[in-house]
């Protein structure tokens, strides 16, 4: 076994192994021999790990105290998304833990990071077993079709809002459908959950962290996370901390349903500092947006906090798979039309993944003479921005005479869009900053290698991953427009005298789809633009010697936080 495979296996802690529940072959009697794909290592291999460490020596002892706490829940937040991911989870899950043979150390740390039997860098082929993945994850009884569920919403009209909420689960009652509230169908893990944050509301000294923690334990058993995402954005505290249901991405059914996940960090002030100042910039953004002024967003707020933070544990849908650099929430509309968005940028995880996966890709895949040309801070710039960007263009719209939102509209269709918008007007709007004055030059000159470079980065996660396939879109429609070039040797290179047209137009065509709600529009980008042009597929398969991504390994998991 080689050493990337041995450091990959040896994260595997002990599987959770609970009564079984929901569906999945041992529901239904004697399960054979599960099958392990014979390249388990190699998979495994792909993720190499990471080791992030934050510096909480600068934290008073109530809130060294309250992470001792939040580390609890985040790990109930992690049996909570395992449910979500598959309803049979639970009871495949001691299947796993006793494998044996020479691969199944290597298949249960792969499980471990899939959080399932499926592989989600290769549209969820499985690897232990063959049972298919089912599109509508544990949100949906398994052998419910699309048509079943839009044919019962039009028989019952009244039921569209529990149906289409993303705080429901819908479940299978006698003959008929019933949506069920996320409350009533994790009640036990959310109710842990939600004492662990009320220990840490009394352990911290900060009255900002302590508001959000109790009113977000009281939505944990209320459904309405209204009050507690309001706070959210008002949280001033060192320690950065989400914990719910946000993201809609592991939903490939319709993209309603949202992912429990959490994430406990602590602020980089200095860090913050510098880059508040691009909040301020927002309005002037959505004014620049390259669409009619009639499909623009003015209404959502401009607070927009930006924190710069360290990770220190994250769970549930921000732990499975390909790890994230940054997040932007909440996504409740209502609340980003009062205060607009916070965006957290996750440094150390930033800087991991720029040393481990972004510079040994970018030296195969960018033009020899070209690759010195990739730059942290011009990577880093991106991210940001790439997150400020999903709080700008269409939110709220109008279909038909209708009041409706572009998620709902664009379905599971939606976050590839969405990734797309966001990973292209980064691009835009760091160019339209930088002839402002706001942003430095040096930045936007090194941009478009960074940004190439990236696209290899993010493709290898599939395209059946939303980051995956936006980022295929993007790389498919900048070639057809020459914004991009393959070298007489196969490598990529951007082409400064259409770069700039290129990115405009793709940022004008993703932004309309959202702003009309255009499904179709959506499913037209797909078909045209989705699959992996063949020079780029020539070139990933050049890169199997460079990890897709890192398996982070958290320091603040094996600490003892609250014993000071």
């Amino acid at each position: 076994m080689d050493a990337s495979v041995r450091r990959c296996v040896a994260r595997c802690a002990a599987l959770l192994a609970v009564a079984a529940c929901g569906s999945g072959p041992t529901a239904r009697g004697a399960a054979p021999p599960l099958k392990i794909a014979p390249d388990i290592r190699s998979r495994c291999a792909q993720f190499v790990p990471q080791t992030l460490r934050a510096d909480t020596t600068g934290l008073a002892a109530g809130d060294v105290a309250a992470l001792g706490h939040l580390v609890r829940a985040a790990k109930l937040v992690d049996e909570i998304f395992q449910r979500q991911a598959w309803q049979g989870y639970p009871a495949f899950a001691p299947r796993v833990a006793a494998l044996a043979g020479p691969d199944a150390e290597a298949a249960r740390g792969y499980f471990r990071i899939m959080m399932g039997p499926w592989d989600r860098l290769k549209g969820f082929e499985p690897f232990l077993g063959s049972d298919p993945h089912p599109p509508g994850a544990g949100f949906y009884p398994e052998d419910m079709s699309k048509a079943e569920f839009e044919s019962w919403i039009a028989a019952h009209p009244a039921d569209r809002a529990a149906f289409t909420s993303p705080v429901t689960v819908i479940r299978r009652q006698g003959t008929g459908l019933v949506a069920v509230p996320y409350s009533q169908a994790y009640h036990d893990l959310l109710a842990s959950a939600a004492a662990e944050l009320r220990a840490a509301a009394a352990a911290t000294p900060n009255a900002s962290l302590r508001t959000y923690l109790s009113l977000r334990a009281a939505a944990f058993l209320s459904d309405d996370y209204y009050p507690s995402d309001m706070a959210w954005m008002d949280l001033d505290s060192p320690l950065e901390v989400v914990i719910g249901p946000y993201e809609t991405y592991e939903d490939g059914l319709f993209g309603y349903k949202a992912a429990f996940e959490a994430f406990v960090c602590v602020e980089q002030p200095g860090d913050s500092a510098q880059l508040a100042k691009y909040k301020k910039e927002l309005p002037f953004l959505e004014s620049r947006l390259p669409i009619p002024d009639a499909f623009k967003n003015t209404k959502r707020g401009g607070g927009s906090p930006i924190r710069v933070a360290d990770e220190l544990i994250t769970a549930g849908d921000a732990r499975r798979g390909v790890q994230t650099l940054a997040f932007n929430l909440p996504n409740d509309e209502r609340v980003r039309e009062a205060k607009g968005s916070k965006k957290v940028l996750l440094k150390n995880m930033m800087r991991a993944k720029y040393d481990a996966i972004l510079r040994p890709v970018a030296a195969r895949v960018l033009a020899p003479d070209e690759g010195t040309r990739l730059d942290f801070d011009s990577y880093f710039h991106h991210v940001l921005f790439h997150e400020l960007s999903h709080g700008l263009g269409p939110g709220r719209i109008k279909v038909g005479g209708r009041d409706t939102e572009v998620r709902l509209e664009l379905k599971e269709l939606y976050p590839a869009v969405e990734e797309a918008k966001a990973d292209v007007l980064g691009v835009y709007n760091l160019a339209v900053l930088a002839n402002k004055g706001v942003v430095p030059v040096a930045v936007v000159e090194t941009l478009p290698w960074t940004y190439v470079a990236g696209l290899f980065r993010a493709a290898r996660f599939g395209v059946g991953e939303a980051h995956g396939l936006g980022v295929v879109i993007q790389a498919n429609y900048l070639l057809a427009n020459g914004a991009i070039e393959v070298t007489p040797d196969g490598r990529f290179r951007p082409v400064l005298a259409k770069f700039a047209a290129g990115i405009k137009a793709l940022a004008h065509d993703l932004l309309m789809i959202e702003a009309q709600g255009s499904y179709t529009g959506a499913q037209e980008l797909v078909r045209r633009y989705g699959t992996v042009p063949a020079p780029m597929a020539t070139l990933l398969a050049s890169l199997a010697a460079v990890p897709v991504d890192v398996d982070p390994v958290f320091a603040a998991e094996s600490a003892k936080p609250d014993a000071r």
